[in-house]
């Protein structure tokens, strides 16, 4: 807010947010609302409902540059001196938030809630605390999804391909409108994204028909941005997964890292698929019916 800076002691407020949504044609309102703290929570939903009527979609994205989770070394030497409040802070509020949301959902029988995670993969981040975090978003959507498929509510988890966001903008001495410049220190980011593509993607998947077929998946922007055919706001297409990624400047134990973690990653998921469908296959057949092309399932409270 602009009385209070944020812990992240970054200059952008939620007012300047709704300011820029209303400036688009959009109409936005910015609430003050500590998202660790269920009673917070509780009412801003209420007050969604009092003054909207519905809840359609919940994008829960907080916390996702937490500053304390920016280190980068192998878990032994982990400084956990903040990791219990990262935790809370990153995926206890996910999960407070997705709790208090569902409700209105479930109950008008549609709606979406995104959860924004780090890479279309399993691993993300540079230490213990930020992989855990990274990799329970993924998880949380997973089961979500299934808790709220009879009530016909969708969840995913929906990655950015390299963001643009203010901090990594200000770190590399550009603004938005000079980007490209970036380019001259990290080529990669010649492949980068405006936090409006990853909008443009969560919008699309709420207008999807069929999103109930897609609802427990991990999803990237830039695949999105291909089913969808999206563009980003300087009218480009960003696809960080078709990339030519330029690994010079990681170091060789850095890369031969990545390396073994996709090689141990694919075996744990194929035999992880093996086992799931043998367990599948000892499960009861289902009792629920096709009615006029819906599910009928028991009741559920």
């Amino acid at each position: 807010m602009r009385a209070h800076r944020s812990p992240y002691n970054r200059p952008e407020t939620i007012e300047e947010t709704a300011e820029t949504i209303s400036a688009a044609g959009g109409s936005a309102v910015a609430i003050r609302v500590d998202h660790t703290v269920e009673e917070e929570v509780e009412a801003l939903f209420n007050r969604v409902e009092r003054e909207r009527g519905r809840l359609d979609v919940l994008v829960n994205s907080i916390a996702g540059e937490d500053p304390s989770m920016a280190q980068w070394c192998f878990f032994w030497k982990t400084d956990l001196k903040n990791a219990e409040a990262a935790l809370r802070q990153s995926l206890l509020s996910h999960i407070i938030t997705a709790k208090h949301a569902a409700p209105y959902m479930i109950r008008n029988r549609r709606g979406l809630i995104v959860e924004v995670t780090e890479n279309d993969l399993l691993s993300a981040g540079g230490n213990p605390v930020t992989q855990t975090v990274k990799l329970a978003l993924k998880g949380l959507a997973l089961n979500m999804a299934a808790e709220l498929r009879p009530h016909r509510v969708a969840a995913v988890a929906v990655t950015p391909g390299f963001l643009r966001s203010e901090a990594m903008l200000e770190g590399l001495g550009v603004t938005e409108a000079t980007w490209r410049e970036g380019g001259k220190k990290d080529r990669n980011f010649l492949e980068s994204e405006s936090p409006l593509f990853l909008g443009r993607a969560v919008a699309a998947l709420a207008g999807d028909p069929a999103i109930l077929e897609r609802s427990g998946q991990l999803f990237s922007s830039w695949e999105l941005g291909r089913t969808y055919r999206l563009t980003d706001a300087d009218g480009g297409r960003p696809d960080w997964g078709s990339a030519e990624l330029d690994f010079s400047q990681h170091p060789e134990w850095l890369v031969q890292l990545m390396r073994d973690g996709s090689e141990i990653q694919l075996k744990w998921l194929n035999e992880l698929q093996v086992r799931t469908k043998d367990f599948l296959a000892k499960l009861p057949q289902s009792k629920t019916r096709t009615v006029r092309g819906t599910r009928k399932r028991p009741a559920q409270d």
